[in-house]
């Protein structure tokens, strides 16, 4: 099975390749189609075990009639993204060949689809996904606080999705490539920048 091409400098452990998928939160779900490829952008629970991933979409997204009983899925995740800039090696005063490149957290999951439309198995997975994203504000909004008429008419808007994880791979291309100057001197330089070139040099650990 393919996969992401992930150089040895560039690997994450399994642990660390979960942990992206839960800073990334949601990701794009990419399923073969007799049209052509289709993707479909969710936010996802991943079980205990690691075993499975459970999301949902809205019934009008026609994604989930492409799914059969044996269907492969592709999950993309993203947990940081940020371009970085020649100009930001000291380096290229003494070795002008430089280039500009990407640095970036993601993790890419595959597996298989089963679809639910059960009630009771939407229910459970809202009351997950929502208490996912809810823990710690103050005050938490809960599922169960919605009046049970207009809740199950917005259960019966959705289609449960089930993956069963066949593997994952992490990927974090953070400038291990470059000289310890460049790799200090990119991190100031996106520490200095947008929130995604913050996102970037947080999680850049350049060596002491």
């Amino acid at each position: 099975m393919g996969g992401v091409y992930v150089p040895p400098k560039h690997a994450v452990e399994e642990d660390a390749a979960w942990q992206i998928v839960k800073d990334a939160g949601a990701g794009m779900l990419v399923i073969p189609s007799t049209s052509g490829l289709l993707s479909v952008y969710v936010p996802v629970v991943v079980s205990e075990d690691r075993r499975t991933i459970y999301s949902h979409l809205a019934k009008a997204n026609p994604w989930w009639k492409a799914v059969g009983s044996d269907t492969d899925v592709l999950g993309l995740f993203l947990a940081a993204s940020a371009y970085v800039s020649p100009t930001y090696y000291p380096s290229r005063l003494e070795n002008p060949g430089v280039v500009p490149t990407w640095n970036y957290v993601a993790a890419e999951v595959r597996g298989r689809l089963t679809l639910h439309e059960d009630t009771e198995w939407k229910l459970d997975q809202v009351r997950a996904v929502t208490g996912q994203f809810e823990s710690g504000r103050d005050p938490e909004w809960r599922v169960d606080d919605l009046d049970p008429t207009y809740r199950d008419q917005q259960l019966r808007a959705i289609v449960g999705i089930e993956i069963a994880v066949l593997s994952i791979e992490g990927k974090a291309k953070m400038s291990q490539n470059r000289p310890e100057i460049d790799q200090r001197s990119v991190k100031v330089h996106l520490g200095e920048g947008s929130l995604g070139e913050r996102n970037v040099a947080q999680r850049m650990s350049p060596p002491e």
